[in-house]
């Protein structure tokens, strides 16, 4: 496993459309550590793969009770609609009041190619949403109500 270093916004892989996972193998098992591994170090909880530079619709989420790997994942459902802080590792110091979904059902693959559907509730829909919108391209700025606070240049 291996920290790998997270872009920043302004680096145009963030704001690229990623490719499907096709090849469901050791490589990518290695890139889902050093995925968790940078997250944790990170202090996070998600993180996509084109935050590391990996334009491939993988990403991770963690809001306390336990690891969800998502390759390929698609938002099936979305229901009611909350509104709080949030921020993210490639924005560093940038928190935002976003409104998201108060609950989120995703369909995905695991690590070995096996489709599975998880739900999410407050944070973790917010995480699942956050993730999945990486893989767009999009970045949470671009849902924000509100700026809470802006790092000092």
């Amino acid at each position: 496993m291996a920290i790998r270093d997270i872009l920043k916004e302004g680096d145009e892989f963030l704001y690229k459309k990623c490719r499907p996972v096709e090849k469901f193998d050791e490589k990518l098992h290695s890139l889902l550590d050093d995925m968790l591994e940078t997250m944790n170090a990170a202090n996070g909880v998600g993180l996509a793969a084109p935050q590391i530079g990996i334009l491939r619709r993988i990403c991770i989420v963690d809001v306390g009770d336990g690891l969800v790997e998502l390759i390929n994942p698609v938002i099936t459902k979305k229901s009611g609609s909350q509104e709080d802080s949030e921020g993210c590792l490639s924005c560093p110091g940038k928190f935002g009041i976003t409104k998201r979904p108060r609950k989120v059902t995703v369909t995905a693959q695991d690590r070995y190619g096996k489709t599975f559907t998880v739900s999410g509730e407050d944070l973790k829909a917010r995480a699942f949403c956050h993730e999945i919108d990486h893989l767009d391209g999009v970045l949470f700025l671009s849902h924000v109500i509100e700026m809470l606070e802006t790092e000092q240049e």
